[in-house]
């Protein structure tokens, strides 16, 4: 059987699209094993998802870091101490900077809640509410340096409601994210990503 790539998952809070990941890669036919759960949040509750997994977690505090450089260097040495090759950010409420992105060079992923290009950024359902779309959904997409700006794995569409709220919509939208972001990453470390991998 072919070892399963190991991926560590960036989170700040809930976890609702770490246990989707956890849930995937919990399969004997999945591609990828999750090797540890990293958070910037000490109380996130995604910890206790990955702990009742059996997966490793690891808090590492934004705030004693003089920068965000610094910070992303010592999430690079926990990845690295855990065999990562993949990273997926699932909540991870800091803008990761190139020390992070050049570590995995072209192997990092982020779930968006819209249909980017389209409202970037946070509050992505309250953006889509104001402007008055029809359609909203969630986006899985490469990491840059941008913001949700880099290359495009998959996206899902959900219809917006007459009488959607932000909370009603975000629901929603999460139910695709819960299906559309185990499905990039089986992709991504099979390695059917590779045209995308090449984009500037």
């Amino acid at each position: 059987m072919t070892p399963k790539t190991p991926v560590g998952v960036l989170i700040s809070g809930s976890g609702t699209n770490l246990q989707a990941l956890l849930d995937a890669c919990a399969r004997p036919d999945f591609p990828a094993r999750i090797a540890v759960v990293l958070s910037n949040v000490p109380t996130a509750y995604g910890l206790q998802r990955a702990q009742d997994a059996g997966v490793p977690t690891v808090v590492v505090p934004h705030r004693p870091w003089p920068s965000r450089e610094a910070y992303d260097a010592a999430v690079v040495e926990k990845l690295r101490a855990h065999g990562v090759e993949w990273v997926c950010l699932a909540g991870f409420m800091r803008i990761v900077t190139p020390v992070l992105l050049e570590a995995f060079g072209g192997r990092v992923l982020n779930i968006h809640p819209s249909l980017l290009p389209s409202f970037p950024g946070l509050h992505a359902q309250r953006q889509a509410l104001q402007h008055g779309v029809k359609l909203a959904g969630a986006t899985v997409h490469l990491v840059d340096a941008g913001m949700d700006s880099g290359p495009i794995v998959a996206q899902a569409a959900v219809p917006v409601l007459a009488a959607d709220t932000e909370d009603t919509l975000k629901a929603r939208i999460l139910e695709v994210e819960h299906t559309i972001y185990p499905e990039a990453l089986r992709q991504a470390v099979r390695g059917e990503l590779a045209p995308l991998l090449a984009v500037d």
